[in-house]
C-alpha cells in the first residue's frame, strides 16, 4: 500500500541528517566549512549570479546556521528572506546569527520535502550545502517542493558538491563521502542533480561555475521554473 504525503514526510523525517552527521559536531560546521570549502566565495558567487531584485521574496532551502540567509539579506536589504530548516536546534542558532548581524529574517521550521508554504510564494530559493545530505527520493521530493512553492517565473540557485573533475579533486571528496555518507553523496558526485531538476519540471537547467576547495568541487546550478 502506498503511504499518504503525511506518512511519507514522517518516514522521511526519521532520517534527518546534521551538517556534520551527528548533532554534537554542528559547533564546529561553521568554522570547517568557512576554512575548507571557501565558503564566503562560492556562496558570493551564488548570490551574484541570482540577480536579486528589491522587493523579491527569497527562500533558504536547508538553510542550517543561516549563513547564506544571512548574506543575502545583508547584500539585499530590500528582499524578504524565509530561511527553512527541519531542526529546531540549528534554527535557534541560525536566529541568533541572524539577530548578530542584524538580519530581518523569517525562520520556517519544517522539512523540505514537505515545506509548510503555500504554493507560488517566492521568487528565487536558494539552497547550499544541502542536496548531498538527502537519499534520492528525499532529493526528487525536495525539488517538485522547490517548484510547488516558487513562483510562475521563479528561479532556483543551488551550491553543492558536483561531479569532481579530476582524480586529485576526487579523492579529496572522499573524506567528504566518509563523514556524509556515499548513499547520499554519490549521485552528487555522479552529476545527477540537473537531471533531478528537469524530472522536477525545471527548465534552462545549467551548472553555472566551479570553485575548487580543499575537500572538492563545489558546482553552482541555475534552473527556472517550467
Amino acid at each position: 500500500m502506498a503511504m499518504s504525503g503525511s506518512q511519507e514526510a514522517n518516514e522521511y523525517s526519521s532520517h534527518y541528517s546534521y551538517a556534520l552527521r551527528y548533532q554534537w559536531l554542528t559547533r564546529f560546521y561553521d568554522p570547517l566549512v568557512r576554512w575548507t570549502c571557501r565558503e564566503t566565495t562560492f556562496k558570493n558567487t551564488l548570490i551574484a549570479q541570482a540577480r536579486v531584485q528589491p522587493g523579491m521574496r527569497v527562500l533558504d532551502v536547508g538553510c542550517g546556521t543561516g549563513t547564506l540567509a544571512v548574506m543575502v539579506k545583508k547584500a539585499h536589504p530590500a528582499v524578504d528572506v524565509t530561511a527553512l530548516d527541519g531542526s529546531a536546534e540549528i534554527l535557534d542558532l541560525a536566529r541568533t546569527k541572524a539577530h548578530s548581524a542584524g538580519a530581518d529574517i523569517s525562520f520556517a521550521h519544517g522539512f523540505s520535502y514537505d515545506m509548510p508554504l503555500g504554493v507560488s510564494e517566492f521568487d528565487m530559493v536558494f539552497t547550499s550545502f544541502f542536496f548531498h545530505h538527502l537519499k534520492r527520493q528525499a532529493k526528487l521530493r525536495t525539488l517538485q517542493e522547490i517548484h510547488r512553492v516558487l513562483k510562475p517565473s521563479g528561479t532556483l540557485h543551488i551550491a553543492d558538491w558536483g561531479r569532481q573533475p579530476n582524480l586529485f579533486l576526487r579523492g579529496a571528496f572522499l573524506v567528504v563521502q566518509l563523514l556524509d555518507g556515499f548513499e547520499t553523496t554519490t549521485d552528487n558526485i555522479r552529476g545527477l542533480l540537473p537531471d533531478f531538476m528537469r524530472q522536477a519540471g525545471f527548465v534552462h537547467v545549467d551548472e553555472t561555475s566551479h570553485v575548487y576547495t580543499a575537500l572538492g568541487s563545489v558546482s553552482l546550478y541555475h534552473a527556472a521554473k517550467g
